[in-house]
């Protein structure tokens, strides 16, 4: 798992953050399932080159938001109520081809990261209905 996730230092993203919501994406696409073993906070904060209290406080925090359990002895899993049941298969492959999509396009057009996130923010702030159906 830690060779998906990135840590960019440059970043204005606090690193525990780029890991909080990286993990958790990784949880919403389904690579990382529910009773999954995650690396254990050292070992992950090595793998990152960032200090462990970095990984402990992402953990923390989705463990918090019910995405992992800690439990001494057994490590840190993701949780069996993370991964929500979709609405539709259909729906949930239908949006994952649209997120494959706008990666690709957003990689064409030459945007980091940060900014293709920034925009997926603000759309998901507009209210309902606000959102425009199209380019």
């Amino acid at each position: 798992m830690s060779t998906q996730i990135r840590v960019d230092l440059a970043a204005p993203t606090p690193p525990y953050e780029q890991i909080r919501s990286q993990v958790a994406s990784l949880i919403a696409v389904g690579t990382l399932a529910a009773g999954q073993r995650l690396p254990p906070v050292r070992s992950l904060a090595a793998d990152l080159g960032v200090a462990a209290g970095t990984v402990a406080r992402a953990y923390k925090e989705l463990e918090a938001a019910g995405l992992l359990i800690s439990r001494r002895r057994h490590g840190t899993t993701v949780a069996d109520t993370a991964v929500a049941p979709h609405k539709t298969a259909a729906g949930s492959a239908e949006v994952g081809l649209a997120v494959a999509h706008l990666v690709r396009a957003a990689r064409e057009a030459g945007l980091d990261d940060e900014t293709v996130l920034n925009l997926v923010r603000g759309q998901l702030q507009r209210p309902r209905g606000n959102a425009p159906d199209g380019p």
